[in-house]
């Protein structure tokens, strides 16, 4: 995890996020948000391979990010990943600003730039 700015924690994701490895990951989000940041970001750089459980952990982010307030930001997205978000539907779910009206840059705006 990046520390460099405590007000907006953020992620490394890398290898493989599947069933076997996307618990540790779901329970460092479910901390993180316990603190209600403004923004949280799940920054995938050194991500390899993503199945449908690790799909969950990124749809789990956002509905919780979305039930306190927190705007889930995903960086540097490889390509790989960006059409399986495209595909179904996260995308525009990742776009929508948290329940607390709070807005902010789109969260998969400049996230593909890796």
């Amino acid at each position: 995890m990046d520390r460099s700015d405590p007000a907006v924690p953020v992620i490394g994701v890398g290898g493989d996020l599947a069933y076997a490895t996307a618990a540790p990951l779901r329970a460092e989000v479910d901390r993180l948000l316990a603190g209600r940041p403004a923004t949280l970001v799940l920054d995938f750089a050194d991500l390899l391979f993503l199945d449908s459980t690790g799909l969950s952990v990124i749809v789990h982010a956002w509905r919780e990010g979305q039930q306190v307030g927190t705007r889930i930001e995903l960086r540097a997205v490889p390509r790989f990943l960006e059409t399986i978000l495209d595909l179904t539907g996260v995308t525009s779910l990742l776009d929508r600003a948290p329940v607390d009206g709070r807005t902010g840059p789109s969260a998969t705006g400049s996230a593909a730039s890796a």
